[in-house]
């Protein structure tokens, strides 16, 4: 969906009525065979518009894709959102967004995907993207704090991908998995990666991607077992825009309030709350070393609090976490 199409869609969505094919031909400077082939475009991808002789154009359905002229109207931020990029398919978010950042974007502009051909997580995992399914986005942070604060960036967003599910799909059980995954019944829905550009003091920016599985009905062979998506935990089916929105509402106070403490703040009690590991015999592979402890929960700063067998407690400031199964 190019800038054109996009204008049109948000001239269709603020008018109260027909839009009139002169009026858009006008206003965008672009003939009537230029509109048409814009408006067959927003029908391809489920807009419903109605067409009438003599009165124009008039939208009358939205699919929940995640673009600016759906996303907007849902919005109480001031910045997260507000400024969209949207791609029906892309290599990945996080590269994109990390371009428009080099190239000046501000806080809070966010790179979304319909699908994603090198969705990647954690140490270069393949995140599965197909399109029309699930969501796939990065957030440009620019962050006034110490360097040695931003790897709690993931834990802020998953405290807000919390409220934001919570909220949007009332009674689902979501877990917070140490340090970058949603978890229900034990299967990942959502997973964060984080990037930075920074220097000894400062941070140029922060690239928080996201991806969350929201309406896949099948999940590819290799993660079966292991990942679940809002669909196949409800069997219903969820608006991506109105989902997005709702997670941007929530991480923007999250974040402004994290920029004025020295911690984590007011995200521990949920991250303590929902933890999927606290209580749990874990095992994390750190380096060239596995260690063995049950997790105690999550430090101010961010760590993994973990007691071993000795009584030694141990905070683990990366690494991979997994549940320790004893045969």
């Amino acid at each position: 969906m190019n800038d054109s199409t996009i204008r049109i869609l948000h001239c269709l969505r603020d008018a109260d009525g027909f839009v009139s094919g002169e009026t858009i031909c006008r206003e965008f400077g672009m003939t009537r065979s230029a509109v048409w082939k814009h408006i067959s475009k927003l029908r391809a991808l489920g807009y419903g518009i109605d067409a009438l002789t003599g009165r124009g154009y008039r939208l009358s359905a939205m699919p929940g894709l995640p673009v600016g002229p759906e996303v907007e109207p849902l919005l109480d931020t001031s910045r997260v959102g507000r400024e969209l990029f949207f791609y029906p398919i892309a290599v990945s978010t996080n590269a994109l967004a990390k371009s428009f950042a080099r190239n000046g974007a501000g806080e809070g502009a966010v790179v979304t995907a319909d699908a994603q051909s090198g969705g990647r997580g954690r140490m270069q995992r393949v995140w599965s993207s197909p399109a029309g399914v699930n969501l796939y986005f990065s957030v440009i942070l620019r962050p006034s704090v110490s360097p040695l604060r931003l790897p709690q960036i993931p834990l802020l967003v998953a405290a807000a991908l919390h409220r934001a599910l919570s909220f949007s799909v009332p009674g689902l059980q979501v877990l917070i998995k140490w340090p970058n995954d949603m978890l229900v019944n034990g299967r990942k829905i959502c997973g964060i990666l984080c990037e930075m550009e920074s220097e000894a003091d400062m941070a140029h920016f922060v690239i928080a991607g996201i991806g969350i599985n929201v309406n896949l009905r099948e999940l590819p062979h290799e993660i079966r077992g292991i990942a679940t998506s809002l669909f196949l935990e409800t069997g219903e089916e969820y608006s991506r825009s109105a989902l997005l929105a709702s997670f941007f509402n929530a991480f923007e106070p999250i974040y402004d309030a994290w920029l004025e403490e020295e911690d984590l703040g007011q995200v521990l009690e949920c991250l303590d709350e929902y933890s999927y590991l606290k209580g749990r015999l874990v095992e994390v592979e750190q380096f060239n070393r596995r260690l063995r402890g049950r997790a105690a929960g999550i430090s101010r700063t961010g760590e993994l609090l973990l007691d071993l067998d000795n009584g030694e407690r141990r905070v683990i400031s990366s690494g991979e976490a997994h549940l320790f199964i004893e045969h």
